[in-house]
């Protein structure tokens, strides 16, 4: 599954998913751009990868500010002169009750997770349609798929939008050859389930088939894989990557 020769954007690099997704692609040979809001964790995390050897700049992204995402997009063009991958991870998780959830939270996730994949892919589709295999890889969520356990109600919606944004821009970006799919984590070992009590997580963690937390190899090698010319010819799939939480 070589990427050599290819260009990927993760959104979310600082840490935890998003850079286990930046460092596995770029181990399959591609040049990354690792971006978040946290910029020095993104320029330390494509430090990293270039003291491993790999081909990668970091960078500030504000995924819920359209101009930031414009930039983002120009600074990898600029770095690299083309775009085969943009990996939509990027997220904030929520567990506020129903009844606890303010106006403000409520919007503020749904600019963070859902419309920051339609205008990164917007930003990108003019670079991927010049592209051999073009790919936008979005990571939804279990919760997306059937409603979550813990996770609260702005989030889960939020994954839900991600996987119709998904179908949708399948469906109207196969005539110029561009593939879109998304992942969709089960609870997975990573800092943004801090919040959760030790309780919480043992509950989750009983309720999966395969008995252990995901790991974010787990999610970083299914990217790897629907971002290589072998996935030439999958496109507007849901890929569960969950223990066997949920069965599509």
């Amino acid at each position: 599954m070589a990427l050599t020769g290819k260009a990927a954007i993760v959104t979310g690099a600082a840490q935890g998913i998003g850079y286990t997704i930046a460092e596995i692609l770029a181990s399959q040979g591609a040049v990354v751009g690792a971006f978040d809001i946290n910029e020095a964790r993104a320029v330390e995390a494509a430090e990293r990868l270039c003291g491993q050897g790999y081909k990668a700049v970091g960078g500030f992204v504000d995924v819920a500010d359209t101009g930031s995402l414009k930039r983002m997009v120009d600074k990898v063009i600029a770095s690299f002169g083309y775009l085969d991958i943009l990996v939509n991870n990027a997220g904030i998780l929520h567990s506020t009750p129903i009844l606890e959830v303010t106006e403000e939270e409520w919007d503020r996730v749904m600019a963070v997770n859902l419309k920051s994949v339609f205008f990164a892919a917007q930003q990108a589709i003019p670079y991927l349609k010049q592209r051999r295999h073009p790919r936008i890889i979005n990571i939804s969520s279990l919760a997306g798929r059937m409603g979550g356990y813990e996770t609260g109600m702005a989030y889960t919606a939020s994954k839900g939008g991600v996987i119709s944004l998904t179908y949708g821009l399948a469906r109207q970006l196969a005539p110029f050859g561009i593939t879109v799919n998304a992942v969709c984590p089960g609870t997975t070992r990573t800092p943004i389930i801090d919040q959760w009590t030790p309780e919480q997580i043992a509950e989750l963690t009983g309720r999966i088939p395969l008995g252990k937390l995901g790991e974010p190899r787990n999610i970083g090698s299914a990217v790897a894989y629907l971002a290589s010319d072998e996935a030439e010819f999958i496109t507007g799939l849901l890929m569960d990557v969950n223990g066997g939480m949920y069965f599509g």
